[in-house]
């Protein structure tokens, strides 16, 4: 029997490639059939490794789980966009690998993820989710998150709704 080390940390530099590959194919999955083809492709295209390598460097909070040598998946967060909002922090994105979801491993980086933001003073949280994308809206309900506001965003001349989800502090 072999032990597979399961860890949260910090994105460094060195992970930008293996970050868009987890990115590629998360959003990939996740959007198959919400997003049009051409529009997600480009959206895929565009977060491919230069664009993680700057994220990165210019100190975004990119966090990921590893399980073993390989990124099962990623955060990225910050402070609140919306200003429209009274929220502190933001989780811009929370992504698992497709065979990484429905383990709990989700639940447990949208927690460090929480738990980072509430240290660097983010105690109250928002999410935002697209309205057609169930899992995730499942994901976040089951987290105890409140629908607290809708927008929406356009993709090439698809408009789709989108849901912010909240944690007060």
């Amino acid at each position: 029997m072999s032990t597979v080390l399961i860890e949260i940390r910090r994105a460094k530099v060195s992970d930008a490639t293996s970050v868009a590959a987890a990115h590629d194919e998360a959003w990939r999955t996740a959007y198959r059939g919400i997003i049009p083809g051409a529009e997600l492709e480009k959206l895929v295209q565009r977060r491919g490794p230069a664009w993680w390598d700057g994220a990165i460097r210019k100190g975004s909070r990119v966090s990921l789980f590893c399980f073993g040598d390989q990124i099962a998946g990623y955060s990225n967060y910050g402070r609140n966009r919306a200003r429209s909002l009274a929220y502190e922090g933001e989780i811009y994105e929370l992504y698992m690998r497709p065979e990484f979801q429905g383990l709990g491993f989700g639940r447990r980086l949208f927690t460090a993820a929480r738990r980072d933001l509430a240290q660097n003073g983010m105690k109250s949280i928002v999410v935002w989710a697209l309205s057609d994308n169930e899992p995730a809206l499942d994901f976040y309900r089951a987290l105890g998150g409140r629908p607290v506001a809708r927008s929406s965003e356009t993709f090439g001349t698809k408009t789709l709704d989108k849901i912010a989800f909240a944690w007060p502090a």
